[in-house]
């Protein structure tokens, strides 16, 4: 049985609609399957619809949380609660195209462990948008040692590979790098990003940037190396300052007052900021990490019901 896992975060508008096209595109491809909505924490009627399409078809299941935990947290959530013997994880938006899912569906069958969804088209995004997705995807892929210029949470995962990110007892965990770094036997799948079948994308500039430094530092120590290099440049830049220092000494020179000292010691306590907020944003995570609390609390489930009769 396949096994897809739909993280919702006020989704009304797309929840019956998902659930009725992801379900057309698999019975006509005869796939045994199961569909697992994850409210995450949704403040309009997401739970509403999630229960009246579960009440409809026994084959859709819901998961609501108790807060908004984030996205990481309710694909782990659905994984969690997956039976099939492979999973795939798709937006609830529907820009992830349902019908990739047979192909990918397909391959698994042929051997492959993990299927990536791998963008072909980003589709209509700003230049500003595309160049930082580009960045953060840069510093992902060096951190991973895995090509993510491309990726998405669009992916198919046999049930090892779910069972090995299950294990995974870490609270930031970037399901996007992580399923790439766990390796297995690999496949890909190109697809164009659709237009949202309704409603606005939930995604603001402000989420965006937290939500890449976040997975930024749960799987790179790439910001830590930031404090050497800046050590660095202070260093050089200390240096030729003073050797231009002494060369004015030694030839007689008139020195040319406090501009240089302040410049220096603003430029040094800057650098020296930036260097103790990395360190503490590090020391942020470990505590969380630490703590040990759940990633995710789930409030309810829905009821099981009968399959229907096809």
């Amino acid at each position: 049985m396949l096994s897809v896992v739909i993280p919702a975060y006020n989704e009304e508008e797309n929840i019956a609609a998902a659930a009725q096209e992801i379900s057309t595109v698999l019975v006509d491809a005869g796939i045994d399957f199961e569909l697992i909505f994850v409210n995450d924490g949704s403040r309009d009627g997401t739970w509403a619809e999630i229960e009246r399409c579960a009440g409809l078809d026994g084959r859709v299941r819901g998961v609501c949380f108790s807060r908004n935990f984030g996205k990481e947290s309710a694909i782990f959530a659905g994984l969690s609660q997956a039976r099939g013997s492979c999973c795939v994880v798709i937006d609830c938006d529907l820009q992830h195209p349902p019908e990739k899912i047979v192909e990918m569906f397909r391959l698994w069958q042929e051997g492959f462990d993990v299927v990536e969804g791998v963008k072909a088209d980003r589709g209509k995004e700003s230049a500003v948008h595309s160049f930082a997705a580009k960045c953060f995807y840069k510093i992902i892929s060096r951190a991973a040692g895995v090509d993510m210029e491309h990726a998405s949470d669009f992916k198919l995962l046999d049930r090892r590979v779910v069972d090995v990110l299950l294990s995974m007892s870490e609270k930031h965990a970037f399901f996007r790098a992580l399923s790439s770094w766990v390796g297995f036997n690999t496949a890909q799948v190109e697809y164009d990003v659709r237009e949202r079948q309704a409603g606005e994308s939930k995604w603001s500039t402000r989420s965006l940037v937290k939500y890449a430094i976040t997975n930024i530092t749960s799987f790179s120590a790439a910001p830590m190396q930031v404090i050497t290099f800046l050590g660095v440049i202070v260093f050089v830049f200390s240096l030729v300052l003073s050797i231009m220092t002494l060369v004015q000494k030694i030839s007689g020179a008139a020195l040319s007052g406090f501009t240089t000292v302040i410049i220096m010691i603003g430029f040094i306590g800057s650098m020296l900021m930036i260097s103790l907020g990395i360190i503490g944003y590090y020391l942020e995570k470990i505590y969380e990490e630490i703590k040990g609390r759940p990633r995710y609390i789930i409030a309810r489930v829905t009821p099981e019901y009968e399959h229907p009769e096809d």
